[in-house]
C-alpha cells in the first residue's frame, strides 16, 4: 500500500490517521508540491484533478480522502468505522459531506489562504469569506458534540470523526479561535486519546 502524501496537508493526514488507527503498513511517496509534481503527468494519470491524497493498495488506485476513508473502512476495519445500520450510516455520510463542504471551503481553504500555499484552491479564495464559513462550521460540530459523544450519534468513533478531525484541529492555523467551543475541544482531546492516534502537524496538543 502506498499513500501519495503531502506531511501538512489535513486531507493526508486523514488517511495517515486512519491506517495508524488500523496498525496498517504502508509507504508514503512525498508529493513535491512546490516543484509542480501535482500537475506531472504522472501524478494526473493517478489523479486526473491532481489533489493528494491517493492511494494504491495492489493494482487498486483510489483518490479523494472521502473515499479513500470509506475504502479503508469497509475493506480493513471493524463495521462500527462504516456503520451498516441504515440510519448510522446516512449520519456517518452526512458528516462527510459537511467535511467536504463547510469544513473544506470554511476550514481548509481558510488555512491555505494564511499559509499562503502555492495552489489555485488558495489563491482563488476570499479569506473573509471562507472565515465565516469556517465559524459556522466550528458552531455546527460544537452543537452536535454538546450532545454526542462522536458525531455520528454512535457508540464508537467512526470515519465522520476521522474526516471533520484534521481541519477542526488544524483551525488556529485559519485564524479561528478554538476555545470558544468547548465541545469540540472535548472532541478533539477524546480522537488524540483513540489507540493508534498519529499527531498532527501544526495542532495545538499534537
Amino acid at each position: 500500500m502506498l499513500l501519495y502524501d503531502i506531511e501538512r496537508s489535513g486531507n493526508c493526514y486523514k488517511i495517515r490517521l486512519f491506517l495508524s488507527i488500523l496498525g496498517i503498513d504502508y509507504q508514503k511517496h512525498r508529493v513535491d508540491l512546490r516543484a509542480g509534481e501535482l500537475n506531472s503527468a504522472e501524478f494526473r494519470a493517478l489523479n486526473p484533478n491532481g489533489f493528494v491524497p491517493v492511494l494504491t493498495d495492489g493494482d487498486l488506485v483510489m483518490y479523494d480522502s472521502a473515499a479513500i476513508l470509506t475504502y479503508l473502512a469497509r475493506r480493513y476495519a471493524a463495521d462500527s468505522w462504516l456503520p451498516l445500520e441504515p440510519i448510522a450510516l446516512a449520519k456517518t455520510v452526512r458528516w462527510l459531506a459537511f467535511e467536504q463542504n463547510e469544513g473544506r471551503y470554511g476550514l481548509a481553504r481558510s488555512r491555505a489562504i494564511v499559509l499562503n500555499n502555492p495552489t489555485p484552491f488558495a489563491q482563488s479564495g476570499n479569506l473573509h469569506e471562507c472565515q465565516a464559513i469556517g465559524k459556522t462550521a466550528l458552531a455546527t460540530l460544537d452543537t452536535q458534540l454538546r450532545a454526542n459523544k462522536w458525531l455520528a450519534e454512535t457508540d464508537q468513533p467512526t470515519i465522520a470523526d476521522i474526516a471533520c478531525y484534521a481541519y477542526a484541529a488544524l483551525s488556529a492555523e485559519g485564524g479561528f479561535v478554538l476555545q470558544d467551543y468547548s465541545a469540540l475541544g472535548r472532541w478533539l482531546t477524546d480522537v488524540r486519546a483513540l489507540p493508534g492516534y498519529a499527531p498532527l502537524p501544526g495542532a495545538a496538543g499534537g
